[in-house]
């Protein structure tokens, strides 16, 4: 039995999908910018520390700055999407664990933000990239 109680029309759903790739892909990318400019020397670090080969920090350029262009653009924005759930999850695991049931002075989560870019990604990789992107659902589903 096929439901019709939708009341949202295709373009309306598919302008939903370009402003949440837009902007998750947007704040992600700014944080590869930064890593560009600055190095991920930093991320090695931590990699070292917790024992794991230092030269995956360059990973991070894929996670903060290819798959956000894949999201924005909508080429191959589910693959970019979980290229940046699964960056979130490494830094998750990498930097914030200690903070992961920590609430903020004014009641929010510690990782809202972490959050945000992780579920974010997570809705673009089940929803698709939508009609508004440079390659056609139709050519990738």
């Amino acid at each position: 039995m096929k439901a019709t109680t939708s009341t949202s029309s295709p373009n309306t759903d598919d302008a939903g999908k370009l402003l949440l790739r837009v902007s998750i892909g947007l704040l992600v990318l700014l944080h590869g910018i930064f890593k560009i400019t600055h190095g991920v020397g930093f991320i090695g670090g931590m990699l070292d520390k917790a024992g794991l080969p230092g030269f995956l920090a360059y990973g991070v350029y894929l996670g903060e700055v290819v798959a956000p262009l894949m999201m924005m653009l909508g080429v191959g924005a589910r693959a970019g999407a979980a290229l940046v759930v699964v960056n979130m999850l490494v830094a998750l695991g990498l930097v914030h664990l200690g903070d992961l049931l920590a609430m903020t002075k004014q009641g929010g989560w510690a990782l809202e933000l972490q959050g945000l870019y992780l579920f974010g990604a997570l809705a673009v990789v089940l929803l698709g990239a939508g009609r508004y992107s440079v390659m056609q659902p139709s050519r990738l589903n």
